[in-house]
């Protein structure tokens, strides 16, 4: 029987740990991937003006599928195709693993920044998650602020974190 995903953020503390660690060498990795692949191996999602790309990857070496351990890595990619400036402030992370459980991920930034976007500037960043089933889906929303001060919310589209454990049934 599948484990029930962890209440308490200290229980995955470990595994986040190892996943920061994982995503910061696979960064030259999934830059080198991005610019040589095609819209439709992305997750896009365009918000006034504001392009969010994401990448997903099964970490299949960092993975104990025997144990319900599955993690991924997942890369952003954030183009401010508009003619104002802005600021990502915040993130809004949901994460349901294949069995239907839900975790929320709220903070400040994103690794730790809060990056200012001119017209035309790209941001990029990578991280991962841990799941306990092996799959699942991550959607979300980044709050920006115009040098005007005004607040709004972006999009992250929903992307689907696959991985060759999972089980497929025909009904």
């Amino acid at each position: 029987m599948p484990k029930k995903l962890p209440g308490n953020f200290s229980d995955i503390l470990p595994p986040l740990i190892k996943v920061a660690i994982i995503t910061a060498l696979l960064n030259n990795f999934f830059h080198d991937i991005c610019e040589t692949m095609t819209i439709h191996d992305y997750y896009q999602q365009t918000t006034r003006e504001i392009e969010v790309s994401v990448l997903a990857e099964f970490l299949e070496d960092h993975s104990d599928p025997d144990h319900h351990q599955f993690v991924w890595a997942y890369h952003v990619r954030i183009e401010n195709k508009g003619h104002e400036t802005v600021q990502l402030l915040t993130r809004h992370w949901k994460i349901m693993d294949g069995v239907g459980g839900q975790q929320e991920v709220l903070g400040d930034g994103v690794i730790g920044e809060q990056p200012v976007l001119t017209p035309g500037q790209v941001f990029e960043y990578s991280s991962g998650t841990p799941l306990a089933t092996p799959s699942g889906i991550m959607s979300g929303s980044y709050g920006m602020e115009t040098g005007d001060g005004e607040a709004f919310d972006v999009k992250i589209p929903m992307f689907s974190l696959d991985s060759p454990h999972q089980s497929i049934a025909v009904n």
